[in-house]
């Protein structure tokens, strides 16, 4: 976690299983556990190194019951989640939990106006975790937003947690906007094909060997949807699915040269939960911003 303001601050995967998840994980990205348990909720912290990077916890029976399913969420960090809240509001988002004190701080969860969900946080645990250093092995080294207009939802993120536009790549079929905070470019938005679902957040891993790292998906029982995809600066992306149905991507190197790229798949998905909900098919498509490459394997 960080307490830098606009940047995504920290990351939690909810989930079906909680087990299998841990194990999956630590397969594919490396990542180590850690009890972040509270007595009125258990959470695991998945650990880069001794650095805490995301969470982990378990799908509440009710949400199961109203149809929700595996997913990551991004934190942004806020000075006050309830005056970001009024913010957010005037702007046209969504509150689906209002300013309420966890384990990690006091967090909000809302969407943008086009839907995508995200959360809001204030009051970081000081001295509990290292600021994320987004180029090292097992961090998120990207945050990229698909979503029905991006033109509009920029001006909607740069008023609510104050982002920056960077770069703008235009290619045959899409323009990627890149966003920052500060001198730090986060990531990017473009707008979705119309038969892809709502709008939404996918966050990109930082791991050694994109290959290696596709084949551990596959054998640890996730799906890779799409890739290995070749970025400007020598960057490969790949986009996948865990066992339980959440949505991630991988960036790193590639050592073997000459390997066919797997076509795009579709992917079913539904989920709903506490006024949260999107429907549709997730059709995954080329990422075109310029993520960080990682310094060294995972």
């Amino acid at each position: 976690m960080v307490d830098h303001k606009g940047r995504f601050a920290w990351y939690e995967l909810i989930t079906t299983d909680v087990a299998s998840a841990q194990a999956f994980y630590g397969k594919v990205v490396g990542w180590g556990v850690q009890d972040g348990s509270t007595p009125n909720l258990a959470y695991t912290l998945f650990t880069s190194g001794r650095t805490a990077v995301s969470g982990l916890m378990g799908l509440p029976e009710e949400a199961r019951r109203m149809g929700a399913t595996a997913r990551w969420m991004g934190y942004v960090s806020v000075d006050d989640a309830e005056v970001a809240v009024g913010r957010l509001k005037r702007l046209g988002g969504a509150v689906y939990v209002p300013p309420t004190d966890s384990n990690i701080g006091r967090i909000s969860v809302v969407a943008d106006p086009q839907t995508a969900t995200l959360a809001l946080i204030e009051g970081l645990p000081s001295g509990q975790h290292k600021p994320p250093e987004s180029h090292k092995p097992g961090r998120v080294g990207w945050h990229e937003l698909l979503t029905a207009d991006w033109q509009k939802a920029f001006p909607f993120y740069s008023e609510l947690v104050g982002w920056r536009k960077a770069e703008t790549e235009t290619g045959a079929e899409i323009t990627y906007q890149l966003f920052s905070a500060g001198e730090e470019t986060l990531g990017g938005m473009f707008n979705k094909r119309p038969m892809d679902p709502v709008p939404f957040w996918l966050f990109y891993f930082n791991i050694g060997d994109i290959d290696a790292a596709a084949e551990r998906v596959e054998a640890a029982g996730g799906q890779v949807l799409e890739g290995p995809l070749e970025l400007p600066g020598g960057s490969w992306v790949v986009r996948c699915r865990d066992p339980q149905g959440a949505a991630f991507a991988l960036q790193g190197k590639r050592s073997q040269q000459g390997i066919a790229q797997a076509p795009a798949s579709e992917v079913g998905w539904s989920t709903s939960w506490g006024g949260i909900s999107s429907r549709g098919r997730l059709v995954v498509t080329k990422p075109r911003g310029k993520a960080p490459v990682p310094d060294s394997e995972s």
